[in-house]
């Protein structure tokens, strides 16, 4: 039996997410994005509602939101309000899902607390990518060598969201370049060891109210029980916390989407030409229809995305074809929406050309859209 019926605990938590966009997010969405300033206040008011640390589990101080679907929900309504704010509100989990994943119970109770202190702000980041290794990840170079009771990590890591101002960094590095995938593994790093330099913060074209910047380790140790999992543990676990977090991407630009339609909705009901609303011309309202449907297809492939995580069931195609298929849908029609608004859309005066520079992120961070179909492809043949 199909249902879509969403809990209380869900209604509530998306409730709770679109409130505090808002009243806290839209109103200074253009100063954040105009400055490219990060959003601190913003998030301390975030983590005291609970909106960052909401899935770390209740014995850590979190809120114990595991289910994917509500995590979707949240993420809807939050890049709703502004994908920036909520891009640099993602650090949380980006350091503190991976310790959910492959943490032992020390690592556990010694980390996820450093999320959960509604009083105290601090930033986590996901440390992968680099300047010769994006799509490829297993062709990363950041080395770790064993030294006794630690590891030595030297590498340059590029395009981490914020990298260079993160309490906590997941960093993943080779301990033998030779054996590809299966030498990468994850370590969890304070973000104040010697030897962690901060390198340029970009200027980027959309998601600007977030920090995204190099990071170098430079001969940094890391006492061995820092290591998440095994040895060549951690590709395998990178790659699940894809099938987490692609869904959430997909979430993403779900609420971006919808932001520039119902911008565009309205605008097209007080727009007159010709006598009359433009909305109430065909070639308007069709490209309202096509909006609303794109979104709502966009929107189920999520939620199946989401609960097929819930029930610890395989994802990894349907988190590719939600990220995908959602990426596209937001920069449609966030296109679209600035034709709505036409000469007004392309100024800045107006929100909806940010939402359109913002949704192009969605179709290149967490895997870009060609590495999705990919996934699919492989996923289509192979069976």
């Amino acid at each position: 039996m199909i249902d879509f019926k969403l809990t209380d605990e869900q209604k509530q938590f998306r409730d709770l997410a679109h409130t505090f966009a808002e009243r806290e997010m839209r109103p200074v969405a253009p100063h954040y994005d105009e400055d490219e300033e990060f959003p601190w206040e913003v998030l301390r008011k975030a983590q005291k509602v609970g909106l960052l640390a909401y899935s770390i589990p209740e014995e850590y101080g979190g809120v114990g939101i595991s289910s994917a679907v509500t995590g979707c929900l949240i993420a809807e309504e939050l890049f709703w309000g502004c994908a920036g704010m909520a891009t640099a509100a993602s650090g949380t989990m980006l350091a503190g899902f991976p310790i959910m994943l492959m943490g032992n119970e020390s690592q556990k109770a010694r980390y996820l607390p450093w999320f959960t202190d509604p009083e105290t702000l601090r930033l986590g980041a996901f440390a992968l990518t680099e300047p010769g290794s994006g799509s490829d990840a297993a062709s990363i170079s950041t080395t770790a060598r064993r030294e006794g009771d630690a590891y030595v990590l030297n590498g340059r890591k590029c395009f981490i969201t914020n990298g260079g101002i993160a309490d906590l960094y997941i960093v993943f590095a080779t301990v033998d370049k030779s054996a590809g995938a299966g030498g990468i593994t994850a370590f969890v790093v304070e973000g104040n060891a010697p030897g962690i330099v901060a390198g340029k913060k970009e200027k980027k074209m959309g998601i600007r109210a977030s920090h995204t910047g190099d990071v170098a380790f430079e001969e940094v140790r890391v006492p061995v029980e820092n290591r998440l999992g095994d040895e060549g543990w951690g590709f395998m676990g990178a790659m699940q916390f894809f099938d987490h977090s692609r869904p959430v991407v997909a979430a993403a630009g779900v609420g971006i989407a919808r932001a520039a339609m119902e911008y565009a909705r309205d605008y097209s009901l007080q727009r007159q030409q010709f006598g009359r609303p433009i909305g109430k011309f065909q070639a308007i309202s069709f490209l309202l229809a096509d909006m609303a449907t794109e979104i709502d297809a966009a929107r189920l492939l999520v939620w199946h995305a989401a609960w097929l995580a819930d029930q610890g069931l395989p994802c990894t195609k349907e988190a590719s074809m939600a990220k995908s298929f959602a990426g596209r849908t937001a920069m449609r029609v966030t296109t679209d929406a600035v034709q709505v608004l036409g000469g007004y859309g392309y100024m800045r005066d107006y929100p909806v050309e940010k939402w359109l520079r913002d949704a192009k992120i969605t179709q290149i961070y967490e895997g870009t859209e060609q590495i999705q179909k990919l996934v699919i492809s492989r996923f289509m043949l192979e069976a």
